[in-house]
């Protein structure tokens, strides 16, 4: 199952790489090209970094009920 953090990464060099050789077509030059197209990978990386960024899930307010109240055994 394809991920959104797979699809930034399958995403970055595209866009890259995409970006720069429409650019360079268009008529830019490469040293202004890469520089534009990396400022869309950078906000790419942003967004997957800031925005949505990865978590450890939270556990649900019943399991850590349960994990208190259970009777803590001990060697005596």
């Amino acid at each position: 199952m394809t991920g959104y953090y797979d699809i930034i990464l399958g995403l970055i060099p595209l866009a890259m790489a995409g970006i720069t050789a429409t650019l360079f077509v268009v008529g830019f030059e490469l040293t202004t090209a890469i520089p534009m197209a990396s400022v869309v990978t950078v906000g790419l990386i942003g967004h997957a970094m800031f925005v949505r960024a990865p978590v450890d899930p939270v556990p649900n307010e019943t399991s850590a009920r349960s994990a208190q109240s259970d009777p803590v055994q001990t060697a005596d």
